[in-house]
């Protein structure tokens, strides 16, 4: 007998990883909320493949700095499909290379905005509503971090690194926090992997330079880190929290 579809919001799904993760969570059928901020076009189009490989999705544009847009996200999803069984907490930005020394400070706020309290008000709103003691029924929640907090991308991006390595903070805490009500909290941290971060980011050239100096002398793909993102949403992990999964290629 088959268990029932899951309920999964997934912000930042209109591209990459998280687009990546959608679709692979609609080939088990599952009910996904797509968030986006504002390409309402490729998340109708990330909505359709889903679609097409056999599970339901909704589009909801949300900016998760603000509080209120979040609230608002959560609760256009639990209106469709009802209690959430997982969230994945994916949406981020960086910005051009570069020093810290030459950073001016509306990037490292807007870069810090968006990652760290983002992150942090998306996951207030999961812990209100998911334990079984607020009407929910426990589940998962999936932080999007990055290799780069581990590595620190010197020269690069430290404030990316830095607002990465705040959520590994967040997924260690929180998931000691949430154990007892029946949610798991983990953290898949991806290397160097083929999205279009690095095009918006001012260095095209960069996933090839840096992933072929990985063990594994190649980059990664978008679906190899959503595999790990779907295994830690799934029952199939049911015993696992606290920890972080590296889909970085042996960096």
């Amino acid at each position: 007998m088959s268990s029932p579809p899951l309920n999964v919001l997934i912000t930042g799904a209109s591209r990459g990883i998280g687009r990546a993760t959608a679709i692979l969570a609609g080939e088990r059928h599952w009910n996904i909320g797509i968030n986006y901020v504002r390409d309402m076009e490729s998340a109708k189009s990330c909505q359709a493949e889903v679609q097409v490989s056999g599970g339901q999705a909704i589009v909801v544009a949300a900016d998760m700095k603000h509080e209120d847009q979040v609230r608002e996200l959560f609760d256009a999803v639990e209106k469709e499909y009802g209690t959430l069984d997982g969230v994945v907490i994916n949406a981020g930005i960086t910005a051009q290379a570069m020093p810290l020394a030459d950073m001016e400070i509306e990037r490292l706020k807007r870069v810090f905005d968006t990652n760290i309290l983002g992150a942090y008000l998306c996951a207030r709103e999961a812990a209100r509503r998911m334990p079984a003691s607020k009407g929910g029924r426990g589940g998962s929640i999936v932080f999007v971090s990055s290799a780069a907090a581990r590595l620190g991308s010197p020269n690069e991006y430290v404030d990316y690194a830095g607002s990465k390595g705040a959520i590994d903070t967040l997924t260690t805490g929180l998931a000691k926090e949430l154990g007892p009500l029946g949610i798991r909290v983990n953290s898949v941290r991806p290397g160097i992997i083929r999205t279009d971060i690095h095009e918006l980011s001012g260095d095209p050239s960069r996933v090839d330079r840096l992933g072929n100096q990985a063990p594994m002398g190649r980059a990664g793909e978008a679906s190899e880190v959503a595999e790990a993102i779907v295994w830690l949403l799934s029952p199939a992990s049911s015993y696992v929290t606290g920890t972080f999964i590296d889909v970085a290629g042996g960096r």
